[in-house]
C-alpha cells in the first residue's frame, strides 16, 4: 500500500505540473503572418533585376532557336523544291544533311531548355534564400512566430483566408529593398 501512495502522489504532481505548463503555453500569443513570395520578387528592385536577367537570358536563347528554325524551314523548302530534279543519290544525301541538321537543332533546343531551367533554379534559389532571411528578420522584429506563403494566382494557395492585418508582404518588400538595392 505504501508503494501505491507514493506512486499516486508522484502521478498527481506530474498532472499538476503538466496542467500548469499547458496553461502557460495556452496564455502565450502565437502570431502567424502571411506574405506573397511572388509579389516580393515582382515588386523589389533586386527581384525586378533578377527577372529581367532571366528574361534577357531566355530571349538570347530564343533568338538563336528562331534563327535555327528559319534555317531549318528554308532547308526543308529547298529540299522539296529540288527533290524532283535530283538523282536518288543526291536526294538521299540532301535528306541525310537535313536529318543531321534537324538532330543538331533538337539537341541545341534541349540544351537551351536545360540552360534556362538551370538559370531559373540558380536565380530562384539565391533569391528565395534572401527572401527567407528577410522574412525571418521581419517576423522576429514584428513578433511573429511564423510566416506562411499565401500563394499567388499562378501558384498553389495554401492559405485560404487571412486578415489583411497579418499580411507582411509590404514590410518584407521594404526591408528587402533596404538590404539589396
Amino acid at each position: 500500500m505504501r508503494g501505491w501512495g507514493r506512486w499516486l502522489i508522484a502521478a498527481g504532481a506530474v498532472v499538476l505540473l503538466h496542467s500548469h505548463a499547458a496553461g502557460s503555453v495556452a496564455a502565450e500569443v502565437f502570431k502567424v503572418g502571411v506574405m506573397d513570395q511572388q509579389a516580393v520578387v515582382e515588386r523589389t528592385k533586386a527581384g525586378k533585376r533578377a527577372l529581367e536577367t532571366l528574361k534577357e537570358f531566355t530571349a538570347g536563347r530564343q533568338r538563336i532557336i528562331s534563327s535555327d528554325d528559319e534555317e531549318m524551314k528554308a532547308m526543308e523548302k529547298a529540299l522539296k523544291d529540288q527533290e524532283s530534279g535530283l538523282s536518288e543519290a543526291a536526294k538521299r544525301e540532301k535528306q541525310e544533311q537535313f536529318r543531321k541538321k534537324f538532330e543538331a537543332y533538337q539537341a541545341r533546343l534541349q540544351e537551351f531548355n536545360r540552360e534556362i531551367q538551370q538559370k531559373q533554379k540558380e536565380v530562384g534559389d539565391e533569391y528565395m534564400g534572401k527572401i527567407k532571411q528577410v522574412a525571418a528578420d521581419v517576423a522576429q522584429k514584428e513578433g511573429y512566430a511564423a510566416i506562411l506563403d499565401k500563394g499567388h494566382e499562378n501558384t498553389l494557395k495554401i492559405v485560404l483566408y487571412h486578415s489583411a492585418a497579418v499580411d507582411l508582404t509590404d514590410l518584407v518588400v521594404k526591408e528587402f529593398d533596404k538590404r539589396y538595392k
